[in-house]
């Protein structure tokens, strides 16, 4: 359920997915029998306007003006227990830079009776954009003695200018069920969805985070070789 473990669990997914052919969402569906689990992944799908897909490197995205698109999707249930979540975040790549804008990110969020809806989006829309930040930026830094990321430039965050277009949330109210708080949910689909729609967009993987522009490149190199 954490971000770590999402991300690894997520990715892996999707190249799965993408091994057998088979459109993202499916795959995910085909192996899953918990109804809420099943109603936020529908839930998000029909809000982002899903389409099936077999992502592979094939299909990626055609660029346009030195641009290519993907789109990613990516579910867990946090901490195995908790809040349900799925999420599909749609990517702008440059390859010539490595650089990655996300553009917009759906969410369906299933964390029992909600009790503040506004808190609660309020609360959904900061995670997706720290989220963001720590999957494409944050990442600390050492020597051999001392931490050196020790200011904004060492240590970078997203900007203002770099935060998604829009970020649409669909609440899964379940008044019959515990409240199970939305504290870091929203965090843990995020870096696996972007890191498959980078994979949509351009037919490569990047399997380490921060998803640094470097990091892309190298990717995009690698799957040329």
């Amino acid at each position: 359920g954490s971000p770590q473990n999402s991300f690894a669990n997520e990715s892996f997914m999707d190249e799965l997915a993408a091994a057998a052919g088979v459109d993202p969402i499916q795959m995910r569906r085909r192996h899953l029998s918990d109804a809420r689990a099943l109603a936020v992944i529908d839930a998000v799908a029909t809000r982002a306007g899903w389409t099936p897909r077999a992502s592979a490197p094939d299909r990626a995205g055609e660029a346009s003006n030195g641009v290519r698109k993907g789109r990613g999707f990516a579910y867990v249930q946090y901490d195995r227990t908790e809040a349900y979540v799925a999420a599909v975040v749609d990517v702008d790549v440059r390859p010539d830079t490595g650089t990655v804008r996300v553009r917009r990110v759906r969410v369906a969020h299933d964390c029992g009776l909600i009790v503040n809806p506004d808190g609660l989006r309020n609360q959904i829309e900061g995670n997706v954009v720290q989220a963001i930040s720590r999957t494409l930026k944050e990442a600390v830094r050492f020597d051999s003695t001392r931490v050196t990321s020790v200011d904004w430039n060492g240590y970078p965050i997203l900007r203002f200018s770099e935060i998604p277009d829009a970020i649409d949330i669909d609440l899964v109210d379940r008044p019959d069920q515990p409240s199970v708080g939305a504290g870091e949910a929203a965090t843990s689909p995020i870096p696996a969805a972007i890191a498959n729609a980078i994979f949509d967009a351009t037919g490569s993987r990047v399997r380490q985070v921060p998803l640094t522009p470097d990091r892309v490149r190298e990717a995009l190199r690698a799957s040329k070789v």
